[in-house]
């Protein structure tokens, strides 16, 4: 069973400043509910009740968040706007939250390592929680994947199909389909300009990854942009055959840009009429 979901939260995200000048970018709102609550509601639904945080400067109101606010409710209770706390208590009720801090920034690989202390020699789930997913009341992305990790057992990316000119934005596949949607991986490139892509199935931001990962991203050497990447690192397992690729049922919006941020809110929106 996979208990534990490490969330990396640490970066700067510039492309919402001024707004993020103060307000972590996972903290942002689609509609009254902020990007990294939609995140955790996802892991729970899938059986984690362990949120292993990778944090830095800035970012308080993340914790924050997951506290209880005795001062709000306080003056709210015995209203009809305790209703408007429901969902979130009932996250901090059920779930442990633990952080750590990077210091520099250096790749999503680097961020998963500092991480190690809250997760330990087990296997776990990573969201980034710029990547919104939502599949109504059927399983969400992670749910999906802790049902594929029962049955493969090694690391597993979630992947769509992107437009062929945005595949510099992405880590990208190619692999062997064994199921219908679910690929073996045998290689894979970060953000490869068009003309260079292997495929246009790019990984988003799901991943299930077992332990062995800490290892090997001790052992892999900067690549793209001079970070740890955490594809690289993933290279190593799929190898020898120990990463799925998975096509996963759903609608990821990309919260990182402002037009993924619009459409998700717009589309939040119309669900919830």
């Amino acid at each position: 069973m996979i208990r534990k979901c490490l969330f990396p939260v640490a970066g700067y995200g510039t492309r919402f400043l001024p707004a993020t000048k103060a307000v972590p970018k996972e903290m942002l709102p689609i509609l009254t509910k902020p990007l990294m609550q939609y995140g955790v509601e996802e892991a729970m639904n899938a059986g984690m009740s362990t949120m292993a945080i990778v944090t830095g400067r800035s970012k308080k109101a993340i914790e924050d968040h997951f506290d209880i606010n005795y001062e709000i409710e306080d003056q709210i209770k015995g209203t009809d706007k305790e209703n408007y706390l429901i969902g979130i208590r009932e996250v901090i009720s059920k779930c442990t939250f633990s952080y750590t801090r990077q210091i520099q920034m250096k790749g999503l690989g680097h961020a998963i390592l500092t991480g190690e202390p809250l997760i330990g020699n087990e296997p776990f789930a990573v969201i980034l929680a710029d990547d919104l997913c939502d599949n109504g009341s059927d399983d969400g992305v992670l749910a999906q994947m802790v049902k594929l990790y029962d049955k493969y057992k090694c690391s597993i990316v979630a992947i769509e199909e992107v437009n062929p000119s945005e595949t510099k934005k992405y880590g990208i596949i190619d692999g062997t389909q064994i199921e219908d949607g679910i690929y073996r991986v045998h290689n894979m490139v970060e953000k490869p300009n068009p003309k260079d892509a292997l495929t246009n199935l790019a990984i988003i931001g799901r991943y299930i990854l077992t332990p062995d990962i800490f290892d090997i991203i001790r052992d892999t050497k900067p690549g793209k942009g001079g970070e740890i990447q955490i594809t690289d690192t993933l290279m190593t397992q799929a190898s020898i055959g120990n990463v799925i690729a998975y096509k996963f049922k759903g609608k990821r919006f990309d919260c990182g840009s402002v037009d993924g941020f619009v459409e998700a809110t717009n589309y939040f929106y119309n669900q919830s009429k």
